[in-house]
C-alpha cells in the first residue's frame, strides 16, 4: 500500500481558473488541467526565478518532488499551447500557506539543539 502523499504548500489561490485560445482549433476545443502545485511550482522557479532547491523549501516538499512536479506542470501548460486546448487551473494535493511556527513535521519550539 504506498504512502499517503503530503500536501504541497501554496502561497494562495489561483487568480485566474482558466486560460483558453482566442480560436478554436479545427479538431474542437479540448481541455486539460494543471493542479495548483503545477501553477506554484511554474510560479516559483519560472515566474519568480527561485531555484529547484529553494521552491522545493518554499512548498515543503522535497527537491526530486519539486523537479517532478515542475516538469509534470511544464508539459501540461505545453500541450496546451501547442494543441490549442483550454487550460483549466483546478484541484491537486494542496494547502494554503499559512504563518507557522516551525516546519510541519515539528510543531514545537524552533530550538531543536536541546
Amino acid at each position: 500500500m504506498p504512502r499517503m502523499k503530503m500536501p504541497r504548500r501554496v502561497q494562495g489561490p489561483p487568480t485566474v481558473g482558466a486560460f483558453f485560445p482566442e480560436e478554436h482549433p479545427p479538431w474542437g476545443m479540448d481541455e486539460i488541467i494543471l493542479p495548483v502545485e503545477g501553477l506554484e511550482a511554474i510560479r516559483l522557479c519560472d515566474f519568480e526565478g527561485f531555484d529547484q532547491q529553494a521552491a522545493a523549501e518554499r512548498m515543503e516538499i522535497s527537491r526530486p518532488t519539486m523537479g517532478r512536479v515542475l516538469a509534470d506542470a511544464r508539459g501540461i501548460v505545453a500541450e496546451a499551447l501547442v494543441m490549442g486546448k483550454r487550460l483549466v487551473i483546478k484541484g491537486g494535493n494542496y494547502e494554503i500557506a499559512t504563518r507557522r511556527r516551525g516546519p510541519r513535521h515539528f510543531r514545537g519550539s524552533r530550538d531543536r539543539n536541546l
